[in-house]
C-alpha cells in the first residue's frame, strides 16, 4: 500500500508531466524525478504510465465531480468545468487514444463514481418530486452518456453561429426534459 503522501506526490507529478509533455511523452523516471522520489517508489505501485495517468484521471474528475450536487444545474456545472479542465483538454489535444478504453471498452473508475453519483441524486430527485419516475440508474446512464458527449464532442459542434453557451442551453433542456414530467 502506498502512503497517501507518495500518492499525491506522484500524481500531481504525473499531472504535470502530461500537462507538459503528453502521456505518451511522459516516463514512470520523469515523474519519479519530479516528484523527488526514487523509481522503485514509483514502479512498486504503478507498472506503467497508463495505471499512473488512470489513477490521476480518476483523482481529477472525482474533485469535480463531488464539488456539485446532482441536480441540472450541478449537472451542467460539472460538464463545463470536465470539459475545461486543463488534463482534458491536454490528453484530448496530445493523446486522445487515452481515452478511447473508457468510451468503448469499459467503465473507468470515474465513470463508475458518476454513475452512483447521478444515481443517488435522481433516487433524491425522485423522492422530492423534482424527479420523473424511472429507474434512478438506467436514467443515470443516460445521462452519463449525453455529459460525456457533451464533455468531449462539444467543441465540434461550435462555431460562429453557434457558441458554447447556446450549447450548454440546450443541453439544460435536455436534461430537463428527459429528467421531469
Amino acid at each position: 500500500m502506498v502512503s497517501q503522501g507518495l500518492q499525491d506526490l506522484a500524481l500531481d507529478a504525473t499531472k504535470a508531466c502530461v500537462l507538459a509533455y503528453g502521456v505518451r511523452r511522459t516516463t514512470l523516471t520523469d515523474v519519479a524525478r519530479r516528484a523527488g522520489v526514487s523509481r522503485m517508489s514509483i514502479y512498486r505501485r504503478w507498472p506503467d504510465v497508463g495505471s499512473l495517468v488512470a489513477d490521476l484521471m480518476s483523482r481529477e474528475w472525482h474533485e469535480v465531480i463531488v464539488a456539485e450536487p446532482a441536480t441540472i444545474d450541478g449537472i451542467l456545472k460539472v460538464t463545463r468545468q470536465l470539459r475545461e479542465h486543463p488534463l482534458l483538454r491536454k490528453i484530448i489535444e496530445a493523446d486522445p487514444e487515452t481515452l478511447l478504453p473508457y468510451m468503448l471498452d469499459r467503465r473507468g473508475t470515474s465513470q463508475q463514481e458518476m454513475l452512483a453519483f447521478l444515481t443517488e441524486g435522481l433516487r433524491a430527485g425522485q423522492a422530492s418530486g423534482q424527479v420523473r419516475a424511472g429507474d434512478p440508474g438506467g436514467m443515470a446512464r443516460a445521462v452519463l452518456l449525453t455529459v460525456q458527449s457533451f464533455v468531449l464532442s462539444a467543441p465540434v459542434a461550435v462555431d460562429e453561429s453557434y457558441s458554447q453557451s447556446d450549447l450548454d442551453d440546450e443541453l439544460r433542456d435536455l436534461l430537463h426534459r428527459y429528467l421531469t414530467d
